[in-house]
This record gives structure tokens, C-alpha cells and sequence, in this order.
């Protein structure tokens, strides 16, 4: 029995071998090159490639150079800026209170200072209104008691007086008795009276 080909079946077929033939060739050619390559050294080593890695570094150094001048710069002055202007506005505001601070603790001395000087005027009014009132004081008892003083000796020179009339009498009449009786006569009362008086 005879097998039937297709003539395009054929031809795909033989195209598809020399394909990869031809992409086994050039793979082949590829890793024969990279072994050349490679035993000639490293590539940033040799001189031919130089050129192309300065570019790239030139590239990569301006690239790096507008990113930090432009954005990254920029952002951390901005950042130290505001730091700056948190610690002025911080010390500012530390500043100020500590004036206020210093300007009510000089008037709170001011205040202190002032109450001791009123409490001490207010100390020296009252002893002096209390010395005065004292004095007052003492000076009417001292009125009263020399008014009593004088209100009892004047009773006392009444009362001596009124003894000194009695005993007056007492011994002129005495006198008279013993006159009377020593004489049997009646001796004169004023004569009588005289001379006790003389006599003291």
C-alpha cells in the first residue's frame, strides 16, 4: 500500500528543521561570543566600554542631583524651617510668660511691701489712739481720785474740826468742874474756855 506525501506538508516540514538548525547555530554563535567575552575580563574593566558607563554615571549624578536640589532639599529646608520657627515661637512664648511672670511677682511685692507698711500704720494708730485713750483715762481717774482725795480730807479737817470743837468743849467743861470744885466757886466760862484754848 502507498503512502501519499503533500508537497506543502513537505516543505513546512523541511522549513521548520532548517529553522532550527539555524536558531541552534546562532545560540551556539551566542555562547561561543559570551565565552570570548567572558575570558577577556570584566566589562567595566575595559576600555572600549569607558565611555558608555561615564554617561550613565553623568546621567545617574544629574538625575540624583535635580531629585535632591528639587524635592529632597527643598523638603528637609522646609522641615528645618519649621523646626526653627517652633523653637522661636517655643522661646517666644517662654520668654513672655516668664516677663509676666517676673511683672506679677513685682507687683505682688509691690502689694506685700504696701499691706506691711498700712498694717504697720495701722498698728502705730492704734497704740497712739490706745496710749491717748489710755492717757485720757488715767488722767480722769486721777481728776476723780484727787477730787475724792480732796472731797475727803475736806470731811476729814470737818471731822477733826468738829473733834477739836468737842474736845474744846469737853475740857472747858472739865476745867469749869475742876475750877468748881477745887475753888467751890463758879470760875467764868469764856475766862475757862480762853485758857484751854491757850493751852492747846
Amino acid at each position: 500500500m502507498a503512502v501519499e506525501t503533500d508537497p506543502a506538508t513537505t516543505y513546512s516540514v523541511e522549513n521548520a528543521a532548517e529553522a532550527s538548525a539555524a536558531s541552534v547555530g546562532e545560540h551556539g554563535a551566542t555562547t561561543s561570543t559570551g565565552a570570548e567575552h567572558g575570558s577577556g575580563g570584566l566589562p567595566q574593566f575595559q576600555f572600549e566600554h569607558w565611555g558608555g558607563q561615564i554617561a550613565y554615571l553623568l546621567i545617574l549624578f544629574v538625575a540624583l542631583y535635580i531629585l535632591i536640589s528639587k524635592v529632597f532639599a527643598p523638603r528637609m529646608r522646609r522641615v528645618f524651617d519649621e523646626r526653627a520657627n517652633t523653637i522661636e515661637q517655643a522661646l517666644s512664648s517662654a520668654r513672655a510668660v516668664q516677663q509676666e511672670a517676673d511683672t506679677q511677682a513685682e507687683a505682688a511685692k509691690r502689694a506685700l511691701a504696701d499691706a506691711r507698711a498700712a498694717a504697720q500704720r495701722t498698728a502705730a494708730e492704734a497704740s497712739a489712739k490706745a496710749a491717748a485713750e489710755t492717757a485720757a483715762g488715767r488722767a480722769s481717774l486721777e481728776a476723780e481720785l484727787a477730787a475724792k482725795q480732796a472731797e475727803a480730807e475736806t470731811r476729814i479737817r470737818a471731822a477733826r474740826d468738829s473733834a477739836m470743837q468737842q474736845l474744846s468743849t469737853v475740857a472747858t467743861d472739865a476745867a469749869e468742874a475742876m475750877i468748881e470744885k477745887l475753888t467751890g466757886a463758879k470760875a467764868p466760862r469764856d475766862a475757862v474756855a480762853a485758857a484751854v484754848k491757850s493751852q492747846g
